[in-house]
């Protein structure tokens, strides 16, 4: 259970840090955010 444990922790994690994580240096947004914007303009 421990390994399944740490999967669902890291996959949680790793959603938080690329969808709902603010970072300054992208104009507030989140990774993805800042992605999809950066595709529209492009």
């Amino acid at each position: 259970e421990s390994i399944e444990h740490f999967k669902q922790e890291l996959k949680e994690y790793m959603d938080y840090y690329n969808h709902e994580r603010i970072k300054s240096r992208l104009s507030g947004m989140s990774p993805v955010k800042y992605r999809e914007r950066a595709q529209l303009t492009a």
